[in-house]
């Protein structure tokens, strides 16, 4: 897809939030790496593995309820082999918040144990959350809080600066900004972080990113596709031609009956990212 091999997005305050982890990592017990479950390994940042070294880290898959949950599972799986904890979650809802705690006390057991043993029983447990934009950092800490204590919008890149956060449970949060890396050296990564409206709009081509998901799901969910924009599950052709197919089918059309494929674009990214195809996933472990 050479129209979107040169997707880049890193505003200057990205690369201070990377100089605020390294310096406030030895502050906290714990890292938690929020990831969206509809692709956890794109919406993981590699740096941060070497900015967090053998930090305990809790892995939650955040918009599970968005995702494929036998994928998830999957997932679940990959990430415990690697030492992790992890929970699903749905930072919008509060579905499964209510595990952080408990998965925060059991990753951090013989650490809690040996405080204790040092009289220090009772003292907060200090976790720092880490995210890429619009993954919904902002919406779990404040389901945590109980508050609105953290900035949340549908919007990638809002969280600016560091805040500490108290939950009721006896953790402390440390928030950051969400971070992407400087360059994408793999292009499908970049596809993927786009579909799901991790990078804004206003960096790539709305139609080819839309072409290219449509033959993704066509691909690996055609029941879903068929069901919600009429394309036959054994239709044939590129992307494009099968969104011109849905155009057609949904009435997006120009003078003299062209199809409106820009209108259709935008329509298949916001249906998508609304869960309005069911629950999908676009990447596997296998993958990985």
């Amino acid at each position: 897809m050479e129209d979107m091999k040169d997707i880049q997005w890193f505003p200057g305050h990205m690369a201070k939030t990377r100089r605020q982890i390294t310096k406030s990592l030895p502050l906290v017990d714990a890292v938690a790496e929020l990831l969206d479950a509809r692709i956890p390994l794109s919406s993981r940042n590699p740096e941060f593995d070497r900015l967090t070294g053998r930090k305990p880290r809790l892995v939650i898959l955040n918009k599970a309820d968005m995702a494929d949950p036998n994928v998830t599972d999957r997932w679940m799986q990959y990430f415990k082999k690697q030492g992790a904890a992890v929970i699903t979650a749905d930072s919008k809802n509060g579905k499964g918040i209510n595990k952080f705690g408990a998965a925060l006390r059991e990753l951090l057991k013989e650490r809690l144990e040996m405080l204790a043993a040092k009289g220090m029983r009772g003292r907060p447990i200090r976790v720092m959350i880490l995210g890429i934009p619009n993954v919904g950092k902002s919406s779990l800490i404040n389901r945590l809080a109980g508050s609105k204590r953290a900035k949340a919008e549908d919007r990638a890149g809002v969280t600016r600066t560091q805040q500490w956060i108290k939950t009721s449970d006896g953790v402390e949060l440390l928030d950051t900004p969400g971070v992407l890396w400087p360059k994408f050296e793999d292009r499908e990564v970049a596809v993927r972080l786009a579909m799901t409206g991790a990078i804004r709009d206003d960096t790539l081509d709305k139609e080819a990113l839309a072409a290219r998901l449509l033959a993704l799901l066509h691909e690996s969910y055609p029941a879903a596709v068929e069901a919600r924009y009429k394309i036959p599950q054994d239709a044939e052709g590129t992307g494009y031609e099968l969104m011109e197919q849905m155009a057609k089918n949904r009435g997006m059309l120009l003078g003299g009956g062209v199809p409106n494929t820009e209108r259709a674009a935008i329509t298949l990214l916001d249906e998508f990212r609304g869960a309005k195809l069911g629950r999908i996933s676009l990447e596997p472990p296998e993958k990985a």
